[in-house]
């Protein structure tokens, strides 16, 4: 594994160094670590919680120069238990991670396409994907493996996107950030998604957006000789995010419909669909280099013979940037869930986490 590594690390090393010898580029690197305390947990009573999830980061942006060409890149490594992935379900086996890799092409004045692994235009992202994400669950801080055009005019921007899978490999699966919501490499991930976004600004830092997805789920059950692709998806976002001087928010609503490949399906006695709808909210305040915020979510299951009522989340906290880097501190509490397959569950959790990180 550690040969792999190398190599692999020498080949993103030698493609930056290629782009950045013919760009206007930003090569960095950073660090960081999270102090983790959870209610009721005995271990965490006994040894006052634990500091944990340390990574390191590289990342690269640039575009070519004026007179050279028309194209743009991205790219963010994570290495460590804080990349946030699981290596039962990624594409390296280890705690290392692509979160992001795409180049782009600029078309006229206005348009970008982007081809690899970026963001998928879907609704709005929270201030920090842990613990804000909650139930946003499946449809928060995505990253897939595609083609994404999208164009910014002055009053609307759009995002017509096709993407292959959720993740890099043969049968990984979103694991990075939004990860344990897509399946995992011994049932189903998610595949052929085709995603439309658009945006249209009311007035001044005050916008409404639509987004829906659609696209299939493949069989990794083992049960699949030739691992078909039996399932599909869908969900739909309206969305809302102003600005009120210093304060901020950002609401939507969003229904989503799976139905599971049959082999995971009937093995695990699961519904023939899973449906539910969630609404989100955050709210934000910014006063010099202080940012006060809070994330919160419900999610309703719509599931046929689903005994669980509406659940909720909540996460407020505050993050300081001190110069290279910033220190969040965020509390956690919720009363439900959302599983692999997308179904509403109910479970109490109460958690403090303090992050600290830095950056080149």
């Amino acid at each position: 594994m550690k040969e792999k590594l190398f190599l692999f690390l020498g080949w993103v090393l030698l493609a930056l160094c290629s782009f950045a010898a013919h760009a206007e580029s930003t090569l960095g690197a950073g660090v960081w670590a999270t102090y983790e305390y959870i209610d009721d947990n005995e271990t965490d009573e006994e040894t006052h919680g634990s500091i944990k999830d340390e990574a390191l980061i590289l990342y690269a942006d640039g575009s070519a120069e004026p007179d050279v060409g028309n194209w743009l890149y991205s790219a963010e490594l994570r290495i460590g238990p804080g990349s946030f992935t699981d290596p039962a379900n990624n594409s390296t086996g280890d705690e290392i991670s692509l979160h992001k890799a795409w180049l782009g092409l600029r078309w006229g004045e206005s348009r970008v396409l982007r081809i690899g692994k970026s963001q998928v235009p879907f609704g709005w992202k929270t201030a920090n994907f842990w613990p804000g994400d909650l139930l946003l669950a499946g449809y928060g801080d995505q990253m897939d493996v595609g083609v994404k055009l999208s164009e910014d005019r002055v009053q609307w921007r759009y995002d017509l996107a096709y993407y292959h899978s959720d993740d890099w490999g043969e049968d990984s699966t979103d694991t990075v950030d939004d990860n344990g919501h897509w399946g995992s490499s011994t049932t189903f991930r998610k595949v052929n998604a085709v995603v439309a976004n658009v945006e249209y600004d009311l007035f001044k830092k005050h916008t409404l957006g639509l987004s829906t997805q659609v696209g299939r789920l493949q069989d990794l059950t083992g049960l699949s000789a030739n691992k078909e692709v039996t399932g599909r998806h869908n969900a739909w976002v309206a969305y809302y995010h102003g600005q009120f001087g210093p304060f901020y928010s950002k609401l939507s609503y969003i229904d989503g419909e799976r139905r599971l490949p049959r082999n995971h399906r009937i093995a695990n006695s699961l519904a023939e669909d899973i449906e539910n709808s969630r609404i989100a909210a955050e709210f934000g305040y910014r006063r010099n280099n202080w940012f006060f915020y809070v994330d919160t979510s419900w999610a309703n299951a719509n599931t046929k013979g689903s005994n669980v009522d509406t659940v909720y989340a909540v996460a407020p906290g505050f993050s300081y940037d001190y110069g290279p880097g910033w220190v969040y501190v965020e509390l956690l509490s919720q009363n439900g869930f959302v599983d692999r397959n997308g179904q509403v569950g109910r479970g109490d959790f109460d958690a403090l986490y303090i992050s600290l990180d830095f950056y080149l």
